[in-house]
């Protein structure tokens, strides 16, 4: 089990616990999974673009990416369906807190003019996501051997019933939102 993990049933699950007065220690949100998601419409015209991004996100992840493909034909686009557009991957157990962990602590902090996440970003379900805009925030993206700054989206699904749950939740485990 990942130090992580141990932080969570050690500190986070007593304190939601106290805060929102579970009946059950089943009922105390968790997270369940994290998906991350780079869409790279230049695959289109070259191939090597998307290699270059299943390449990067398996670096930070640590997990190989599955490539995604268009379930619609665009012709404005030039694209159509099948062709590969993107890649991504979904992380569950001792990855999904060792890259919840990296992300919290290394990554965002690294943004430039970093004040925290937008509380506004979750979904009504107790689902959070965000988008970053280029990957080398990652420390195990070497800047002078990309090909081009992309960005990612990345969403971390919960068992929380409500925002509110899932707020507090990931306050806890370490996830720095802004303050209003």
């Amino acid at each position: 089990m990942s130090p992580y993990a141990e932080y969570y049933k050690g500190e986070v699950v007593p304190a939601l616990v106290r805060r929102f007065s579970y009946k059950n220690v089943m009922q105390v949100p968790k997270l369940e999974k994290i998906c991350v998601n780079i869409g790279v419409g230049g695959a289109i015209q070259n191939q090597k673009l998307l290699e270059n991004a299943v390449s990067e996100v398996t670096t930070i992840t640590g997990q190989k990416a599955t490539i995604t493909r268009a379930k619609k034909s665009i012709a404005a686009f030039k694209l159509r369906e099948g062709m590969a557009i993107g890649c991504r991957v979904t992380l569950r157990g001792d990855r999904m807190y060792e890259f919840f962990n990296r992300f919290v602590n290394i990554a965002l902090p690294r943004i430039r003019d970093f004040r925290g996440v937008s509380s506004k970003s979750f979904d009504g379900h107790g689902n959070y996501s965000l988008g970053l805009e280029e990957q080398v925030i990652f420390p195990e993206i070497e800047y002078d051997k990309i090909s081009e700054v992309r960005g990612m989206d990345i969403s971390i699904v919960t068992s929380a019933k409500t925002d509110e749950e899932a707020r507090e939740f990931l306050q806890l485990m370490g996830m720095p939102f802004r303050q209003a």
